[in-house]
């Protein structure tokens, strides 16, 4: 599916400031689980801090670099007035319920020892998780140019169906990614507690992929075709 509209955004660089936010926030995730960890000795804590941040930023600068204009899309407060009503609400929710509380729980419990020490080879098994998980979602960022931070059809962009590179396997992958990423938490920081804020981000990030799924296929031509080929939104062979 093909388009003439001319996308406003395109050559738009991102500035400095939107690249040091950026920063900063792929910083203060890990930032924060060391300082509720209470350890910065701790080796799992830092690989983790390593590969969110080479997904979170080296995915966006790869985005970029292929789709010029994609971050300063994602960072227009328009889009956000245009987002569907209630992912006004699930959005900023899904954003936090992926990070914050499920590295302040992680951390806390390394501090305080609540969950009794993995084995080794579970920690690294949970590494190569999150590794995989956040690889997959940047994949998904950098092969799809109309990859919004808000559900909304963005038809001044010439919206199209994305079916190449990882929407061949699910039609959600970005949020397929850092789902896949979640048992990798708990194994990588040694954290069973971890569970109770996994849970909750799952429930939300089900719940957002739903809507969004049933908006695209009423919304965006050549959808409902594409669900034809690709019949799962998250999970293959599940869901």
């Amino acid at each position: 599916m093909t388009s003439n509209t001319v996308d406003p955004t395109t050559n738009q660089a991102p500035s400095p400031r939107l690249w040091f936010a950026l920063i900063f926030v792929y910083l203060f995730i890990p930032l924060i689980l060391l300082v509720c960890g209470g350890d910065f000795s701790w080796w799992q804590a830092w690989i983790y801090a390593v590969l969110i941040f080479l997904s979170g930023i080296g995915g966006r600068f790869l985005a970029e670099k292929r789709h010029p204009g994609i971050l300063v899309e994602r960072a227009t407060s328009e889009r956000t007035l245009n987002a569907k009503p209630w992912d006004k609400v699930l959005s900023p929710l899904m954003a936090i319920s992926l990070t914050f509380p499920i590295v302040i729980v992680a951390g806390l419990d390394h501090r305080y020892g609540w969950t009794p020490l993995f084995s080794t080879w579970l920690h690294i098994l949970g590494l190569i998780l999150i590794a995989l998980g956040y690889t997959f979602a940047a994949w998904a960022l950098i092969e799809n140019r109309f990859f919004s931070s808000t559900v909304h059809i963005q038809k001044d962009r010439g919206h199209s169906v994305c079916d190449s590179g990882p929407y061949r396997i699910v039609r959600h992958p970005g949020y397929a990614g850092n789902l896949l990423a979640l048992p990798g938490i708990i194994m990588a920081l040694n954290s069973i507690w971890t569970l109770i804020p996994i849970v909750v981000a799952l429930i939300i990030a089900v719940i957002r992929t739903t809507l969004e799924d049933n908006t695209l296929q009423k919304e965006l031509p050549g959808y409902q075709d594409y669900t034809k080929r690709v019949h799962y939104r998250l999970f293959p062979g599940i869901y």
